[in-house]
């Protein structure tokens, strides 16, 4: 089922997510649905609160990268209770956009590598190291989980300068090809 997306000013994108466990009601339909959700609304990541749910879950899909990375061809995982426990490597400049943030894309610096300790979907869990743009999805929904905007990644002069288009998104003046929800 496509869910649909909760946008900038909605709530549920502050607020603080809840851990969950195994025997978390629907979970591999929510799963399911996530994917279904952010691939129809050409997202590489998502996280709950964008589809209304306070929980530490996100999954993301790098394979529109496998062009240019083939070991991301077919690359999609789940996260469930991640912790990056740590961050490595140089601070890359990348212009991101954000599901939440319809048609809104501004560049955001973030490690190169991360540590994340989390359970798939199967509630196996894992430590691994992440590389590159698949780091930098797991940051930017990772942020999600901790109530962390992308824009809040700006800096205050960026800021003001797209407080116009922030304030226009709450209002409900904004397109997207995707159901949203404010």
């Amino acid at each position: 089922m496509i869910l649909p997306i909760y946008v900038y000013g909605s709530s549920v994108l502050k607020k603080e997510t809840e851990e969950i466990d195994s025997t978390y009601p629907d979970l591999q339909t929510f799963i399911a649905d996530m994917f279904d959700t952010m691939a129809h609304s050409g997202g590489i990541g998502l996280a709950a609160p964008q589809a209304g749910k306070s929980i530490r879950i996100f999954v993301l899909d790098a394979d529109a990268f496998a062009k240019d990375n083939p070991e991301l061809a077919n690359y999609r995982k789940v996260f469930i209770n991640p912790l990056i426990l740590e961050r490595a490597g140089e601070k890359v400049c990348y212009n991101e956009g954000c599901l939440s943030f319809p048609k809104l894309h501004e560049d955001v610096y973030r490690e190169s590598r991360v540590r994340v300790q989390y359970f798939d979907e199967n509630f196996e869990k894992h430590d691994e190291w992440f590389d590159g743009i698949v780091a930098r999805i797991i940051q930017h929904e990772y942020d999600h989980l901790e109530g962390i905007l992308f824009v809040e990644r700006l800096s205050p002069i960026r800021r003001k300068l797209i407080a116009s288009k922030l304030k226009r998104i709450t209002k409900g003046d904004f397109s997207a090809s995707y159901k949203t929800k404010l």
